[in-house]
């Protein structure tokens, strides 16, 4: 079932009567701010998943919005495409955000930051990057997880994209330094894109 209201007082009327997985909520709504909404809704109600729709393309406010409990942020301008897999992504129990307006904070690889960028990472991306810390090359992970090299590259470049890292070898310290993944029962080092098996990824 999807519904539209115009206001605050509005959404709250209809949770209340009604059950939402998804809550699309403007942040500038005409009687009150859809912050002060989200909270409310949040606390009554806080297995809905509230995505920020806006046009405010401001840093501070998708701090802000996280610090709510919103599971993601999107600006009015998101073409059709991404805005359906971003919706797609918070039903999977993603968070959604534009990478240009991640704090500076979140940047520099605060635990908070850290927390959020994988958040982001889908579950085959998880498996992508455990096998990276093990050391495995494209090769291999494509026979490990039953996919194509084509494919394998392509979810490695997503985890480098969403980490906001630049290489494989970043990617998996990233992910030893903060236990993002489990790491394999026999240290390895992480996979290093200047051997000479970094061609087969």
């Amino acid at each position: 079932m999807c519904a539209s209201v115009t206001n605050g007082r509005d959404a709250i009327a209809f949770l209340e009567t009604e059950h939402a997985d998804v809550v699309l909520m403007d942040i500038g709504l005409p009687d009150r701010s859809g912050l002060v909404v989200g909270r409310e809704i949040l606390e009554r109600w806080p297995e809905t998943k509230l995505v920020a729709v806006t046009a405010l393309d401001d840093g501070r406010a998708v701090d802000d919005a996280l610090e709510v409990g919103f599971r993601g942020y999107l600006t009015k301008d998101t073409p059709v495409g991404r805005f359906i897999s971003s919706m797609e992504a918070v039903v999977e129990g993603q968070v959604v955000l534009p990478h240009r307006l991640v704090s500076a904070g979140h940047r520099r690889g605060t635990s908070d930051g850290i927390a959020l960028l994988v958040a982001q990472l889908t579950t085959r991306e998880r498996e992508v990057l455990s096998l990276l810390v093990e050391g495995a090359d494209g090769g291999t992970i494509a026979r490990r997880l039953g996919i194509s090299r084509n494919t394998v590259r392509t979810h490695v470049q997503s985890i480098l994209t969403k980490l906001q890292v630049h290489s494989r070898l970043e990617a998996a310290t990233m992910a030893v330094r903060h236990h993002l993944v489990p790491l394999p029962s026999i240290a390895t080092a992480p996979y290093d894109p200047g051997s000479p098996n970094a061609a087969a990824g």
